[in-house]
């Protein structure tokens, strides 16, 4: 939300100063602030949020879009409690939808809302419940490791040992922690579609193989399947900006600081006392703190301290906001859009499609079939829309794209972007009766209310490095060497990491900042 750059600040030294005004940034804010700390936030863009804003991106038209991270599964109930945040989430009527051609007839597999349904569609699909059954018992096994992983992740950091006796069960653990998840998938599941709608969760925001040995894959799949204790993904009431306001609101009424426009440059240390150098519009200044606690990449860490940068990470995902005027139809007459695009709706996503798409990528070039998936924020909260919009029928669509790496984008950025976007829509458009060009809303310029953003342009707009979503490569969530003990320490004392790029770090949770408040209080 909008904050008044200020001119000074209340002191010239606090306990804590916090770079950067993310949701990670003002939960650390917010519980250090709790605690009876002087806290001061320092955010260089005109407004706190980072990546979790709405914004009305079209020229003249009222309709609050999540314009970059976009739904909410790892935010724990204990911040959202502790914190006393007037922010609500809404489940989701279905799961997902993946739609495909069989033997020349439009079809598709629809998941959750009914069991029964469910069962049914994997019956149409597979000719038997064989896939169903062995769906219903790999995320049973997912289910048992989130029940007893999501509730260490506020904690301090367990050793891998630790984590795996608390797992218990070697079979789910040698699964997600030790093999790449493509074996699990190939041994559980027959269907290329089925095992391609599984393999997405380990590939949203993470460019890699179902087979790639790092397991970089695995860490991926792990936190997309243990939000909550449940793997839920949820739709923030009021759009992503509602948690980041009332995540503000929060830090402010515990009487903490948050200045805009506020650019951190340097930090200096001694291990025990700092100084944070700072550059306004008018200028730069400094502020001193018994701790600085960063949320910003590891990249723009290492920067601010003059340390040795570590190695850069790569982005590989493309993010489309669209309006449209009314949803489409679909080819696939047994689905109403409203289902199909009330949960995930996968694009070019089976098993093979995912191998090729990657390997193309991989190759340099852009994927002839893109995989994305999309969802309609504005079925499950028409409250982003304006009262006359949503009585037109109007509605929001996010699209996710995969396998688009940011090197793809290097040479000639926009030209790369627009062929992306094109045949990402072609792809899409296979599946639907009506073009989604013929959907789309337009602004008051008489333009397509359509954006679209490579990982180039999310450096740019929001200095995440490479494009990174998660600020680097996510990590297991149990101690190795030289982690510390909440996953936040560096080889500063007295300077903390607190962004997505800390170890638990990534998506919309909010634990990396309350790991690196509680860090920083001795707990």
């Amino acid at each position: 939300m909008p904050v008044a750059p200020a001119h000074a600040f209340s002191r010239a030294a606090y306990d804590a100063v916090i770079v950067g005004g993310g949701h990670n940034g003002l939960v650390a804010a917010a519980y250090l602030a709790r605690a009876g700390r002087t806290v001061l936030v320092l955010e260089r863009l005109g407004n706190t949020g980072g990546a979790a804003v709405s914004t009305r991106p079209f020229a003249g038209v009222d309709a609050r879009l999540s314009r970059y991270s976009y739904l909410v599964s790892l935010l724990p109930e204990k911040i959202v409690r502790d914190l006393g945040l007037r922010f609500a989430v809404r489940k989701r009527t279905v799961s997902s939808y993946t739609p495909t051609v069989r033997g020349g007839r439009p079809t598709g597999l629809l998941v959750g809302g009914d069991g029964d349904r469910t069962r049914e569609s994997f019956a149409a699909l597979t000719g038997s419940d064989r896939e169903y059954e062995a769906w219903q018992s790999f995320y049973a096994a997912t289910h048992h490791v989130a029940t007893r992983v999501f509730p260490t992740l506020t904690g301090p950091l367990p050793t891998r040992a630790e984590l795996k006796a608390r797992v218990g069960d070697e079979d789910s653990w040698r699964m997600l922690f030790e093999e790449p998840i493509g074996v699990a998938i190939e041994e559980r599941f027959t269907h290329d579609l089925v095992r391609g709608v599984v393999l997405t969760d380990a590939l949203i925001g993470t460019f890699a193989d179902a087979h790639d040995p790092s397991l970089v894959q695995n860490r991926c799949f792990l936190y997309h399947v243990i939000g909550g204790g449940t793997g839920d993904w949820d739709v923030p009431v009021g759009g992503m900006g509602a948690l980041t306001d009332a995540l503000a609101d929060a830090a402010r009424g515990a009487g903490a600081e948050i200045v805009t426009g506020h650019e951190a440059i340097r930090i200096d240390t001694d291990g025990e006392a700092a100084e944070v150098v700072f550059r306004t519009p008018d200028g730069e200044g400094t502020v001193a703190a018994r701790k600085v606690l960063v949320n910003a990449s590891p990249q723009a860490l290492a920067t601010l301290l003059g340390d040795e940068l570590p190695a850069p990470p790569e982005g590989a995902q493309l993010k489309v906001n669209m309006l449209l005027r009314r949803l489409p139809r679909l080819r696939d007459h047994a689905v109403d859009p409203r289902q199909a695009f009330a949960g995930t709706f996968h694009i070019a996503e089976g098993y093979g499609e995912l191998a090729t798409a990657y390997a193309r990528a991989a190759a340099g070039r852009l994927p002839d079939a893109p995989p994305s998936e999309i969802y309609c924020h504005s079925l499950t909260d028409p409250s982003i829309l304006a009262p006359e919009l949503a009585a037109q029928g109007y509605q929001t669509l996010t699209l996710f794209g995969l396998h688009t790496p940011a090197r793809l984008f290097t040479t000639d950025p926009d030209s790369a972007r627009d062929t992306l976007l094109k045949s990402t829509l072609a792809e899409l458009d296979a599946h639907l009766e009506d073009p989604i060009a013929d959907c789309l809303a337009l602004d008051e310029a008489g333009l397509p209310c359509i954006e679209a953003k490579s990982p180039l342009d999310l450096e740019h707009d929001l200095r995440l490095p490479g494009g990174h979503i998660f600020h680097r490569d996510l990590s297991f969530p149990y101690a190795d060497e030289g982690t510390g003990r909440w996953g936040v320490e560096t080889a500063h004392p007295n300077v903390l990491l607190c962004g997505a790029g800390a170890v638990r770090g990534g998506g919309v949770s909010g634990i990396p900042g309350h790991n690196a408040a509680m860090a920083a209080l001795g707990r």
